[in-house]
């Protein structure tokens, strides 16, 4: 059973064994993504000269349970726009937001200004 929702920013900092990866690399093997965190991840490395083909293998190893995106995953995450837009979060914060919630589970982040989102079901768990 899934303990986690990784946020892209917490996947990065254990790619990048930053502060907060061993928070991270304790949820490896029964956390969840969403596509679109997932896809935040891929570009992330992509952007910093990993090949595509190797930025996926990196992925892989993590064992991610990935989640589509689609119309209700969409329709969710647009709803904690009002909640969330005060404190700069984008399309994958809200989505991984969503997915959280709907999935009973913390979003698993390094963003700390979501711990300041007010929405209901929302759980945080900073990384750092």
């Amino acid at each position: 059973m899934p303990s986690v929702v990784f946020d892209a920013s917490a996947l990065l900092a254990l790619l990048r064994d930053e502060a907060g990866a061993d928070a991270v690399a304790a949820h490896i093997g029964d956390g969840i993504i969403s596509a679109v965190n997932y896809q935040e991840v891929i570009k992330e490395l992509i952007r910093r000269g990993i090949p595509l083909d190797g930025a996926v293998e990196m992925l892989d190893a993590l064992h991610l349970d990935v989640h589509s995106h689609d119309r209700h995953a969409a329709a969710a995450a647009a709803t904690l726009y009002p909640a969330t837009r005060e404190f700069g979060c984008g399309l994958g914060d809200r989505t991984c937001m969503a997915l959280a919630i709907t999935q009973g589970l913390p979003a698993l982040t390094a963003d700390k200004a979501w711990t300041q989102v007010k929405a209901s079901g929302l759980q945080i768990s900073l990384i750092r």
